[in-house]
């Protein structure tokens, strides 16, 4: 059975190994520096089950996105402004934290982040999914002000302020 699974090797400083399909069915594996290939190609072809069925899972997933249209695009990005700051507002005062900065971005591949000075920034897209789903994205972005990682503690925050973080987080996988 000779299951060849192209990837990428990516090295950082990272203390584990970590194998990602990304949304075009590419195969990274992050590892750190100093890994031997040999480790590497191991650990891919250990994982070729899990690595196969995700990109089948992936590739299913890209067939039913609706890529909306540059005017669709600005339709949420308007929507985005009007939402978004009220949310992160309301949620602040709760969790008592406050943003450097909110932005309102085109980002594919992410809902939110927040940079290590404190500024959050938010997909355009989330618009498309639930009110609960972005209330949780919300909530997560705002409990990495206290937490830039994701940690138990973070975790513990988020659950906090919204102890059914995870039946929402799952509304964002549909």
């Amino acid at each position: 059975m000779d299951k060849r699974i192209a990837f990428q090797t990516v090295y950082s400083s990272r203390k584990t190994l970590a194998i990602q399909v990304k949304s075009d069915l590419s195969v990274v594996v992050r590892v750190p520096y100093g890994t031997s290939a040999r480790t590497v190609s191991d650990a891919v072809e250990r994982h070729s089950d899990w690595i196969t069925k995700t990109i089948a899972r992936v590739s299913a997933n890209n067939e039913n996105i609706h890529e909306p249209s540059h005017e669709e695009e600005n339709e949420l990005i308007k929507t985005a402004k009007q939402v978004l700051p009220q949310k992160v507002e309301y949620y602040s005062r709760i969790m008592g934290v406050t943003p450097t900065r909110i932005t309102i971005t085109r980002a594919k591949t992410r809902f939110g982040s927040c940079s290590g000075k404190n500024s959050v920034s938010f997909s355009c897209r989330l618009m498309l999914y639930p009110d609960a789903a972005v209330d949780y994205v919300v909530v997560h972005e705002l409990a990495h002000i206290r937490h830039h990682d994701h940690s138990a503690a973070f975790w513990a925050e988020v659950e906090r302020f919204m102890p059914d973080y995870r039946e929402r987080k799952k509304l964002l996988k549909k």
